[in-house]
């Protein structure tokens, strides 16, 4: 939505428009594409879905 993306969740159901909240629903709900690429030693890159972190995160709390 921001900067003409479109949102890959149905805003018509929500109730505030602000990108960010949408974005945060979408992280909510798995389906924000996103991937964090690190650097590890030896020239390696190591991709992390943001999916995966989240999911730590859930398992972690309960």
């Amino acid at each position: 939505m921001a900067l003409g993306a479109a949102p890959f969740i149905d805003v018509t159901t929500l109730s505030v428009k602000d990108p960010i909240l949408i974005a945060e629903r979408e992280l909510e709900r798995g389906v924000l594409p996103l991937t964090i690429a690190r650097k590890l030693p030896g020239r390696v890159k190591q991709l992390v879905p943001v999916r995966w972190l989240l999911e730590a995160e859930k398992k972690a709390r309960r």
